[in-house]
């Protein structure tokens, strides 16, 4: 993988095009999610981005962030890194299949009604599936294309809106839903992953150089990405009390028509398509490490003959996800971020513990401040993450908290670490 397609795959890690965004602004208004969408990479995007170009290009391994962890602070704490994200990866699979059904029934409820939504749902990660299998080549020479397919309707867009005739009076209109602790939630989400693409490091071209570069060029991709649209209809001033999951395609049947509606629905489903793409493409390769380390069977750790993709893994986590995917879209994203982010700090901490115990590592890449600035780049981060956590207070599935569930969630990781190690021991005795 070359520059081009790295940062066309960490756009569709981290973004996948405006959608999701529908609930902050229904949330917070048009000025509050502007200027959460602004104020969040600065204190998330761009210390995680620094984070992942020092880490990828000292230590460019296949694995990438559980190899961090793990060099830098010991097995156990690369067990957790992993079993985090990919308990992450649980509910963030969840979303795109979602997404994908919502953007085809705001245009054409039909099709989805009954079990036949669940039935694309479960073909579109059937698809992705078989996407990968051919190799991580074809999965970023793909997210190219669908890249450019994916902004087009949303440049259309923004053109259209600054010329719009028609203006609504939406300043007036107070929020129904105000819930700005929902809203940065959200905007965590859609700014979370720029560390999925450490993991094929083994499978990019010249990762010492590539790496920063595709980081920095994916942050202004997401962040333009994000604003502008937002911005232009909000110029118009439509109702942001109208918004909801898949809310682009009415945005844009406002704006230019039908056509412009139906060209957004075509981009949703192809933003939710690239998204997991990209990201299956990422989370398959932490079973391979895993397996090599011996913590998994084996078998997850074969390949495809000629592409060179982890078949076995791919099957086994498209399954695993597919049991999933009929979990909610706030829901899922919730425990997303709480669990997530616990991995994200891991690699902060590694990133301090790195400076600490190999301070002669090559780094062609090295965040500025020497260790006290490694360490002041993690304090955002955790602050959002402490906000995650004072909104999960507050969710329940059913008659469960979300943060019982989240704590239990990490609690298993941590019984699981052992119960591996005691077999690990019994094996080789």
């Amino acid at each position: 993988m070359t520059v081009v397609p790295m940062i066309a795959a960490t756009y569709f890690m981290v973004a996948g095009g405006p959608y999701g965004l529908e609930d902050i602004v229904q949330k917070t208004g048009y000025q509050a999610t502007l200027l959460i969408l602004l104020i969040t990479p600065l204190l998330w995007s761009i210390p995680t981005a620094m984070m992942v170009s020092e880490l990828a290009t000292s230590i460019p391994e296949e694995g990438g962030f559980y190899i961090w962890v793990r060099r830098g602070m010991g097995r156990f704490m690369g067990y957790q890194e992993t079993w985090l994200t990919m308990a992450g990866s649980v509910f963030e699979m969840a979303l795109y299949p979602n997404l994908f059904v919502a953007y085809i029934a705001r245009f054409a409820p039909e099709m989805v009604a009954g079990y036949r939504g669940l039935a694309i749902g479960f073909a579109m990660i059937a698809m992705c599936a078989a996407w990968n299998i051919f190799g991580s080549r074809a999965v970023a020479d793909g997210s190219v294309v669908l890249n450019v397919a994916l902004l087009a309707p949303f440049a259309l867009l923004v053109v259209i809106a600054i010329f719009h005739s028609h203006s609504y009076a939406a300043g007036a209109v107070p929020l129904r839903h105000a819930d700005l602790l929902g809203g940065i939630l959200i905007a965590m989400w859609n700014y979370m992953g720029w560390d999925n693409l450490s993991t094929i490091a083994g499978e990019v071209e010249a990762p010492q150089r590539t790496y920063t570069r595709a980081m920095l060029g994916a942050v202004v991709l997401v962040v333009v990405g994000y604003l502008l649209p937002v911005a232009a209809v909000a110029h118009i001033g439509l109702d942001p009390n109208s918004w909801a999951t898949g809310g682009w395609v009415d945005v844009g049947r406002i704006v230019g028509g039908q056509a412009l509606a139906f060209a957004i629905t075509l981009a949703g489903v192809l933003g939710a398509v690239g998204s997991f793409g990209a990201l299956m493409m990422s989370f398959t390769r932490l079973p391979v490490v895993m397996a090599e380390d011996g913590y998994l069977p084996k078998i997850f750790a074969r390949r495809h003959a000629r592409t060179g993709a982890p078949w076995v893994a791919v099957i086994a986590c498209a399954l695993f996800w597919a049991l999933c995917y009929p979990l909610g879209f706030e829901r899922s994203l919730i425990l997303d971020v709480l669990l997530t982010g616990l991995s994200i700090l891991l690699e902060f901490w590694a990133l301090v513990a790195l400076r600490i115990r190999e301070p002669n590592l090559a780094r062609p890449y090295r965040v500025p401040g020497g260790t006290l600035g490694a360490i002041l780049i993690g304090l955002p981060p955790l602050a959002l993450i402490v906000t995650a956590l004072v909104r999960n207070s507050k969710e329940s599935v059913g008659s469960t908290n979300e943060l019982v569930i989240g704590t239990a969630v990490v609690a298993a990781g941590i019984a699981m670490y052992f119960l591996t190690r005691i077999f690990q021991r019994k094996k080789a005795a």
